[in-house]
């Protein structure tokens, strides 16, 4: 009697996921599916009557839901309760664990990038490591979300993942103590007086909210001639973000836009006029941390030329998960869609390519290497050389290190320039920021003026 109610319980759960669209599957098909579920329960009944142990049918079940999803793409799996409850922490904003966000590439564990500021990210994690293995056990055919189990934890607990990295040689050992993830996704600053820079780490569901009051805040302090955005190591997140960031700089036109199976998956995003807001030179950094919700934000920057994408190759996560809640406080996670970029390219497993690449230089602080840009020997540095001719000549100076600019702090001024000097790519963006904002001076006072022409009388 309980291998029927199991059966029916299959049944019923698969005509309630597919909802009308099974009256659509062919005849054949239908009895095709029905002909395997016969066979899936078959096997059930055999297990429970002659495996070694006795075993759970929930549990086994559940283990075959986990496995048909895994065996489908590396995003889709089953969420348990406790999985569901942990998701929807994610999205509120905080979790104990190390701060990395992971998928399986090729079988393998893969990190997506870690989160900055996190124990991960301290730790000295990247983008595209390999988890061999998670406290002395491998991860070969290791479900995400059992990974992440392992991950997390309590708070100062420890956990040890072994790493391979591209060009190591053997696994190097990391032992990370856990921590609070407290997932304020937007932190920003000025760089320099007018060109300020934002950095958003994930979308959740007040990022855009806390980036249009972060831009507001610094426009008051210093009215704001440049924008640098920083979505470098950044994994993604929800959806709606990603589409309202872009629409904070865009005036009009496609986002993105979804492609699936059946006509409800497809679905286009479209922005919103801003009155010209916002509408200074914008430099995006990327690299190969930056992923899904990310890669949307700078394709739509990239394809409406709204501004220049700074940095390397992105991840290349382009599909859409979508969330289906179960009975009993379990979930499906599951890939419904992919994402295109307003000029219809697929981001999936090609990632966005940047205008300006620029590979990332790690700064090693020693006595040789900690000067990154070398010194030249200029006229003043001569013996003996002739003096400006000018009584009281004008230097182009910074401002000395005791003073404040306006809208910068003398403490955020000796955090930009260490940041600077430890970041290439962070530079190189600055430089072409600069060079855009001078440009756009340039074409604004340099346009010709027109004077109103006499109106023409119409003889009658």
């Amino acid at each position: 009697m309980k291998i029927i109610v199991i059966l029916f319980s299959v049944f019923s759960l698969f005509i309630s996921l597919t909802g009308p669209s099974f009256a659509a599957i062919s005849q054949d098909q239908r009895e095709a599916t029905y002909r395997e579920l016969e066979i899936f329960a078959n096997v059930l009944s055999i297990l429970q009557e002659n495996y070694i142990d006795e075993i759970d049918a929930d549990t086994t079940i559940e283990g075959a839901i986990s496995g048909m999803l895994r065996s489908l793409d590396p995003h889709s799996s089953y969420l348990t309760a406790e999985d569901f409850d942990e998701l929807q922490d994610e999205t509120r904003g905080n979790f104990s664990g190390i701060g990395i966000e992971i998928t399986i590439r090729d079988g393998i564990l893969t990190i997506i990038s870690p989160i900055e500021g996190t124990p991960a990210d301290l730790a000295g994690l990247k983008a595209k490591d390999l988890i061999v293995k998670i406290n002395g056990d491998a991860t070969k055919d290791m479900a995400a979300m059992d990974a992440i189990k392992l991950l997390r934890g309590q708070k100062g607990s420890e956990v040890t993942l072994s790493i391979y990295r591209d060009g190591w040689q053997e696994l190097k050992e990391f032992t990370i103590i856990r921590d609070i993830i407290s997932l304020h996704s937007v932190t920003g600053l000025f760089l320099e007086p007018g060109f300020a820079y934002i950095r958003i780490t994930n979308f959740q569901g007040q990022t855009t909210k806390d980036t249009k009051a972060l831009l507001n805040e610094l426009n008051l302090k210093n009215p704001i001639k440049g924008l640098i955005l920083d979505l470098r190591n950044n994994p993604g997140g929800l959806l709606d973000q990603a589409i309202s960031i872009s629409d904070i700089f865009l005036e009009e036109g496609l986002v993105v836009y979804t492609k699936g199976r059946i006509q409800e998956q497809n679905m286009t995003f479209q922005a919103h006029a801003n009155n010209g807001k916002n509408q200074y030179p914008l430099v995006v950094l990327v690299n190969e941390g930056s992923a899904s919700a990310s890669e949307i934000v700078a394709g739509a920057i990239q394809d409406h030329k709204r501004g220049v994408i700074v940095g390397t190759k992105t991840f290349g996560k382009g599909s859409v998960q979508t969330i289906l809640p179960m009975p009993g406080g379990s979930g499906l996670r599951l890939t419904t869609a992919r994402y295109y970029t307003p000029n219809g390219r697929s981001i999936q497993a090609t990632g966005i390519i940047p205008d300006v690449e620029v590979p990332h230089i790690t700064y090693v602080k020693n006595t040789k290497e900690e000067r990154i840009l070398p010194e030249f020997v200029r006229e003043a540095d001569l013996k003996n050389h002739i003096l400006n001719g000018d009584r009281q000549p004008k230097q182009a100076s910074e401002p000395a290190l005791d003073t404040e600019v306006k809208g910068i702090t003398q403490e955020e001024r000796k955090t930009v320039a260490d940041r600077l000097k430890k970041d290439n790519q962070l530079r190189s963006a600055l430089n072409i920021l600069k060079s855009l904002n001078l440009y756009t001076e340039y074409k604004t006072n340099s346009a010709p003026e027109t004077t109103p022409q006499p109106k023409q009388s119409k003889e009658l």
